[in-house]
């Protein structure tokens, strides 16, 4: 879908995906969806919410992935 999106996840990420890797991808995602690169002033908040929202729910998904018996975000 979106080739600039890269993978967060160990084996292909080394260590734990950043906060800002996270929020980097969400951002790569929202603008995909939307359209827009930089949305107008009157879709500001509810385009930097959807940025918000999608990536903590990347981050949930991160922290409850195994892989190779152990969590993606390194507990475990």
């Amino acid at each position: 879908m979106c080739r600039s999106i890269k993978t967060l996840r160990p084996p292909v990420l080394p260590d734990e995906a950043t906060d800002d890797e996270i929020r980097a991808a969400a951002l790569q995602y929202v603008r995909k969806v939307s359209g827009f690169r930089a949305p107008a002033v009157h879709n500001r908040e509810v385009f930097d919410e959807a940025v918000e929202a999608v990536a903590r729910a990347t981050a949930e998904l991160l922290a409850g992935l195994e892989v190779r018996g152990r969590s993606a975000r390194g507990a475990g």
